[in-house]
């Protein structure tokens, strides 16, 4: 890079990138709120959706990439997690917006392409006018390759969506960086502006006394959050989540251990009771009829799960992206009757309503992973309550209980976001640009009388 790329990349650029399209003119599959929203998001140009599973993501990005497409005549691109391609190009059929899956850029359209993200580097972003980030939660690691490389590949995109259902539950770090992959504010000066260093752990920041509800007006000028429409002051849809119901099975104790274990002792405590626990799992799925989901944290927990449950299959990390996508699709319409696999590959993005019954062999201490691994069967669209089993060793401790505390942190904020996110698209709020403070000079400008002498 020569010293003028080098300029010209620390410009920063305060350009419009709204679209006015008229509401009435969206895609008419959409709902009030989800219309509204969309409207929102294409005046902003940059914008986050954070929506919870089962409130119609797929189907906002797709309306929101097909408009972009129309007013640029540029290819759109929407990344997505590993299976979730073909689902999202089959939703777009089902209501009537094109969409194309690009395996390398010998398949890109003129329209809507969808890729995984581990295709990124195959092709060049530069050729397109919008990106949408599906589970955008990939940039919650701000250390990430991942969370570099997307930013640094669409730093010059026009248009950009970020929409996930689980923005940093106990992490404002994630905030930052989907400020910043949309160049509104990067990450250090987001830190700088509303939070404080809280002691000697670097990652360890708490929002300023004073900055509290300006960091939430903020946020509600570029993100919606959405737990379901009413909350925005939208009538209810039938957006009405079915009853869930919690089991814990404790394996070789009828309590768990209260006291705080190291990880190494808790790591210790899966592989020793490992065998007790598949040995339940597998005796809830031969038991029953019905389709089931087993979630494992273990290598050795998927292969004894599948050794003992009948009709299962496993999708491991190492298992071809072919046969991942091919079996985690084949489940979802029902011609598998157990799945056995890892929040970690399988828990963003896809639709499971056709199961509710689930299983943990195990917990970790991820809230947005299980909460995730949750939302993958109790969403809006479930017709059945959902029962999801927890099967851990006593000499855990109280893994579940830290989850919920967790979850409980979660709650409150969408909550927050909820209220101060309802007036803003109502009110259908101006283009998100990069905040900065811009010069106004006021008073005029005088040479002192030895400069002027001398410029005559």
């Amino acid at each position: 890079m020569d010293y003028t790329d080098f300029i010209q990349s620390k410009m920063t650029i305060d350009a419009s990138h709204g679209l006015q399209v008229p509401a009435d003119q969206l895609n008419p599959a959409l709902f009030d709120f989800q219309r509204d929203i969309v409207h929102w998001a294409l005046a902003k140009g940059r914008a986050a959706i954070f929506a919870d599973c089962g409130l119609g993501k797929t189907l906002m990005q797709l309306t929101w990439s097909s408009e972009v497409h129309k007013a640029t005549n540029k290819p759109v691109l929407i990344l997505a997690p590993l299976a979730v391609a073909s689902q999202t190009a089959a939703e777009g059929r089902r209501f009537g917006i094109p969409a194309a899956v690009a395996e390398t850029p010998k398949d890109i359209i003129d329209g809507i392409n969808i890729t995984n993200y581990d295709k990124l580097d195959q092709f060049d972003t530069s050729v397109f006018a919008g990106v949408v980030l599906d589970e955008s939660s990939i940039l919650k690691s701000f250390t990430g390759k991942v969370r570099t490389a997307l930013i640094n590949a669409f730093c010059r995109t026009p248009y950009r969506l970020a929409c996930t259902a689980t923005p940093a539950p106990n992490d404002y770090m994630e905030l930052g960086n989907h400020a910043e992959f949309l160049g509104i504010m990067t990450r250090t000066e987001m830190l700088s502006m509303f939070f404080v260093h809280d002691g000697g752990e670097t990652s360890k920041w708490r929002l300023k006394g004073h900055a509290e509800k300006g960091f939430w007006h903020w946020m509600a000028g570029w993100a919606v959050v959405l737990d379901n429409p009413v909350s925005l002051g939208y009538q209810d849809e039938g957006y009405e989540l079915p009853e869930l119901h919690m089991h814990k099975i404790i394996v070789d104790s009828d309590t768990p251990i209260q006291e705080k274990l190291t990880l190494t002792q808790r790591r210790n405590a899966r592989k020793d009771s490992l065998e007790a626990r598949c040995r339940a799992a597998a005796d809830l799925v031969n038991d029953s009829h019905e389709q089931w989901l087993v979630w494992c944290d273990l290598n050795a927990e998927s292969e004894e799960l599948h050794k003992l449950c009948r009709m299962s299959r496993q999708v491991r990390g190492s298992d071809k992206s072919r046969y991942k996508s091919s079996t985690m699709l084949g489940f979802a319409v029902g011609v598998l009757k157990c799945l056995i696999t890892k929040p970690s590959i399988a828990g963003f993005g896809m639709n499971w309503q056709n199961c509710h019954n689930m299983i943990f062999v195990g917990l970790s201490d991820s809230y947005e992973q299980y909460y995730q691994a949750v939302r993958r069967c109790w969403r809006f669209g479930q017709v059945h309550p959902v029962n999801v089993y927890i099967i851990i060793s006593a000499r855990e401790g109280c893994v579940k209980e830290n989850i919920e505390r967790k979850e409980t942190y979660a709650i409150h904020m969408r909550k927050q976001m909820a209220e101060l996110t309802r007036e803003a698209v109502k009110n259908q709020l101006s283009q998100t640009r990069r905040i900065f403070a811009a010069y106004k000079p006021t008073v005029p400008m005088k040479l002192p009388h030895w400069a002027e002498m001398e410029a005559i």
